[in-house]
């Protein structure tokens, strides 16, 4: 199984039991130990590789235990410190991290849930962890773009130095990315007079930015639909994505319904993510009034997902073996790629 397939079933599995994790031992035995060992290939049960409880004795405190120090070459590489399912990771947790890391040797050092992983380094001080992670891993929403980082922290491909020489072009860059997401979403007065500045030649007077405001929003969402709609095309050539005839319910057919261009993309990157999976020609949508439905066949008996774009908060409906829907919470439309496994697993069911 690849690297990234493991992710991804770990994933699924925390959809599946993560409501019953109510304390960090459940947390531990279901999500962490299983992450240790089926994604970063160590023996959870060979004390000479992970060592749990492990005592790190920080100043005049004795006996300090961290939850798990992975071992590689007799030398503790790994520090790792767990909470809690569905806690949130803040900088209190961080900082107790931080005391451990400076009693040890180890360069790298773990934060998590479960679902959440923060890797973070001594990029700043040697021997003084950072206070901001260099890569963060969710599982519930696997960026396929740090995964070969990630990779590297694997039993097999551990090498303490290519880590540390990579975290921190990836801190940065994620921290970046961060920003941008923030101001896509919700541009500042600097980052709105930014670009006003360079297409508006008059005076940015507080109409004018207000306006701005308005154009700079439309335009970024533009922007990245814009690059989505260039994967899809590069992924399925550029005659497969056409203007989706949207079959509505019988009862519907006089009824206002507006088919969304949103709609109609998550549409083609549903049908991007079957291709090889089923003839696109298969796939069809129909759109009412709470959902925008894709189907196998036309039939409302054998639904693939339903999006629900209609409010602040987008989800993507999935489905089990029962037909019983499960709503999933995305940002934006690129997010539709990361269950793509669960989307095509959902042909199974009918075929």
């Amino acid at each position: 199984m690849d690297f990234i397939d493991r992710l991804k079933d770990l994933s699924n599995k925390i959809n599946n039991i993560g409501s019953s994790l109510t304390t960090e031992e459940a947390t531990k035995n279901a999500l962490i130990m299983p992450f240790l060992h089926s994604v970063l290939g160590y023996d959870v049960f060979d004390p000479s590789e992970v060592v749990p409880e492990f005592t790190a004795d920080v100043g005049v405190k004795k006996g300090e235990k961290v939850d798990y120090a992975l071992i590689k070459d007799s030398e503790v590489q790994i520090l790792i410190e767990c909470k809690k399912y569905g806690e949130e990771l803040s900088a209190k947790h961080a900082s107790q991290l931080f005391r451990y890391f400076s009693a040890v040797n180890a360069r790298i050092a773990i934060l998590t849930n479960g679902a959440v992983y923060q890797c973070f380094t001594d990029l700043d001080s040697p021997n003084v962890m950072d206070e901001k992670p260099f890569l963060t891993l969710d599982l519930n929403e696997i960026d396929e773009h740090i995964v070969p980082e990630l990779k590297k922290l694997t039993k097999n491909s551990f090498d303490v130095e290519s880590v540390v020489s990579s975290a921190g072009e990836l801190k940065y860059l994620n921290q970046i990315k961060k920003v941008l997401s923030e101001q896509f979403k919700d541009p500042e007065e600097d980052f709105v007079k930014f670009f006003a500045s360079r297409v508006y030649d008059g005076v940015l007077t507080p109409k004018v930015k207000t306006q701005f405001l308005e154009l700079t929003t439309k335009a970024t969402k533009q922007f990245i639909n814009d690059k989505v709609n260039d994967r899809l095309k590069s992924a399925i050539g550029d005659n497969a994505i056409k203007e989706l005839d949207v079959k509505e319910e019988a009862e519907e057919e006089k009824s206002d319904i507006v088919t969304t261009q949103e709609e109609i993309d998550g549409f083609n990157i549903v049908k991007t993510l079957l291709r090889g999976k089923v003839a696109l020609e298969r796939v069809a949508a129909r759109d009412t009034k709470s959902y925008f439905g894709v189907l196998l066949d036309d039939n409302n008996r054998k639904p693939i997902c339903r999006l629900h774009f209609n409010t602040s908060q987008k989800y993507i409906g999935l489905f089990d073996i029962d037909r019983k829907e499960t709503r999933h919470p995305i940002e934006s439309l690129d997010d539709l790629f990361e269950y793509g496994e669960q989307i095509k697993a959902s042909i199974d069911i009918y075929e």
